[in-house]
């Protein structure tokens, strides 16, 4: 089955009870038993929900894998994935990380005695210098946000192999449309649901899949344990998200395209971060492992002065300033203010995370009139 199928029909079915096409909301906490323990494969809510596995499944469908884990955010996803480890372990990163991700690791991780290093990635080869007999995961975000790094995939996970490591790569940017991390050695693929695969801005949900049974079991008990989960009625606007997820990474990529291209001739702008451009690094790499580049670009202005990139954000009208991104309308953001305020400020701009960088999330709407709203916008 091809991917444009696997989003309308893969592991998916009419519900048992009525033939329902979309898998109806189970808005319910607990089920009735006939006697204790017996029961119709559901008991409460938390473990198993038929809305949440009509979603993990497709959730499995749509990345290659065999299990699929749905959670109430994407940090919840990260989360259950850093619960594998134990105090003493270690953990290697690229170095230009999502801002919550490196606040979850070194706030609350880093406190139970798990050690985290932020590595430049562009090279695999250097996550070896790194490597211990204590690394037990290898975190990968490509493309990085938000400077648009690209990282090969199959590379790193021949090195997680070589010593025995897990490799979790956060597909969040690319997508499955773009990029399926399994069938390049990955272990485990997470997602910001929230974003691109939800689409609509109107849902916070993260996923993991993977392809290993025992790794899912792991992972599906410290999912129950924990108990960070999503609702039914998110898991239903998710699988609704997934059934348009290629025809609307179709124009995000589209469009991504024809405003870098925009961007890049700009004699405002002086620097534009998008894989698609021959000039960026890895762009070998991206042409390799995604089959195309994605809606997300980053970009600063002349002088990189910090007062001249917020009023040029302020001024947008089509592009909405807001955090997030992926959904169909267009947005505007600030990471070194907004989505990385975390990091704190020596550490982001060894990265390029300067106080004038801008990240645009370019939606679905018409390419001409956003070209407009950033011509206005800069002038």
């Amino acid at each position: 089955m091809k991917f444009n199928t696997k989003t309308i029909h893969g592991k998916q079915q009419p519900d048992l009870a009525y033939g329902a096409v979309m898998p109806p909301i189970y808005q319910t906490s607990t089920y009735a038993q006939s006697t204790p323990g017996g029961h119709k494969g559901y008991e409460y809510s938390r473990s198993k929900n038929p809305t949440r596995d009509a979603l993990e499944n497709a959730f499995a469908s749509i990345e290659n894998g065999d299990f699929g884990l749905a959670f109430g955010s994407g940090l919840a996803a990260i989360d259950a994935v850093l619960k594998l480890l134990k105090s003493g372990d270690e953990v290697i990163c690229n170095n230009d990380l999502y801002g919550g991700t490196y606040r979850l690791f070194t706030s609350v991780f880093k406190n139970f005695g798990i050690t985290f290093h932020f590595v430049n990635m562009d090279n695999p080869d250097a996550i070896e210098a790194y490597i211990n007999d204590d690394t037990k995961l290898i975190w990968v975000e490509t493309p990085t946000n938000p400077m648009l790094n690209i990282i090969d995939i199959e590379a790193t996970a021949t090195i997680a192999k070589k010593h025995n490591i897990l490799l979790a790569v956060d597909n969040t940017f690319a997508t499955p449309y773009l990029q399926q991390p399994l069938d390049l050695g990955a272990d485990i693929v997470m997602h910001s649901v929230t974003k691109y695969i939800g689409g609509h801005s109107d849902l916070v949900m993260g996923a993991l899949i993977v392809k290993e049974k025992s790794l899912a079991e792991r992972l599906y008990f410290i999912q129950n344990a924990s108990g960070a989960i999503c609702g039914p009625q998110d898991a239903f606007l998710a699988l609704r998200g997934i059934k348009t997820l290629h025809v609307r990474m179709q124009r995000h990529c589209e469009n991504g395209k024809a405003i870098a291209l925009y961007l890049a001739s700009h004699p405002k702008v002086e620097n534009v971060y998008w894989p698609g451009f021959e000039s960026h690094p890895n762009h070998d790499i991206a042409k390799k492992q995604m089959k195309d580049f994605g809606g997300m670009i980053s970009f600063t202005t002349k002088g990189n002065d910090y007062n001249t990139s917020i009023k040029l954000i302020e001024n947008l009208k089509i592009f909405t300033l807001a955090e997030s991104l992926g959904g169909v309308e267009s947005l505007a953001g600030h990471p070194a203010s907004m989505t990385h305020a975390s990091i704190p400020k020596e550490e982001r701009e060894k990265t390029g995370v300067v106080d004038s960088l801008i990240r645009l999330s370019v939606g679905i709407e018409d390419e001409e009139d956003l070209i407009n709203d950033l011509k206005q916008a800069l002038g």
